[in-house]
């Protein structure tokens, strides 16, 4: 079942008795599947939460993506479901194997091990004019990542970006360091839209933005 609202790719489908987000391609996590495609668990994914939230995260489908925060491939592998050519950092050893392998059946995906706080690290292998940055890095400096991965997106591109705040101050209330990072993001991008994710992410901020 189609929603005008998702990129191509992304579809509302019947899984297991009920209605889901759900993308087309080989299960991950232990996901429900039904006739190819694989239900999409917005409590296990940010930017699947901000789907759900109705969030216009400017995605229509095939896009060039650089997925920072991969992580065990969860979202990438999403991602790499229903865009084009998917760039997918991660820094931590054990969950880039887990990565590794979400990617080997994916011919559009691109596990990177490489450290999303040092862009030039993979800055030969990550093309430049990047449709889209999304980004989960649950560390400290959260705006500062994506300020110094704006290199990488076209002038017109989106970043779409969740932020943690218990991962950049677990003393003060989660408004007060949504409103820091907010500020520290303006100096390079418009934001476009902000949506708490607290109904499936506890004290996390969905952002969409575009360069300045």
């Amino acid at each position: 079942m189609s929603d005008p609202a998702l990129p191509d790719g992304v579809e509302r489908r019947e899984i297991g008795g009920e209605t889901r987000l759900a993308t087309r391609g080989p299960a991950v996590y232990g996901e429900p599947t039904a006739d190819g495609w694989r239900a999409w668990d917005p409590e296990r994914s940010k930017l699947g939460g901000m789907f759900e939230l109705g969030v216009d995260t400017g995605f229509a489908g095939g896009e060039t993506v650089l997925y920072l925060g991969a992580a065990s491939g969860t979202t990438v592998s999403h991602v790499a479901d229903f865009a084009g050519p998917t760039y997918a950092v991660e820094f931590a050893p054990r969950p880039a194997r887990d990565l590794v392998d979400a990617a080997e059946p994916r011919d559009r995906l691109f596990p990177l091990l490489k450290d999303a706080r040092k862009p030039r690290s993979y800055a030969h292998v990550v093309e430049s004019g990047v449709d889209a940055i999304v980004q989960d890095v649950a560390t400290r400096g959260q705006a500062e990542v994506a300020v110094r991965n704006r290199q990488f997106l076209a002038d017109d591109g989106r970043l779409v970006l969740a932020i943690k705040a218990r991962s950049e101050d677990v003393t003060a209330a989660p408004a007060d360091v949504f409103e820091r990072a907010l500020d520290r993001l303006r100096e390079t991008y418009e934001i476009l839209e902000t949506q708490r994710l607290d109904r499936y992410h506890e004290d996390h901020l969905g952002v969409v933005a575009t360069p300045r």
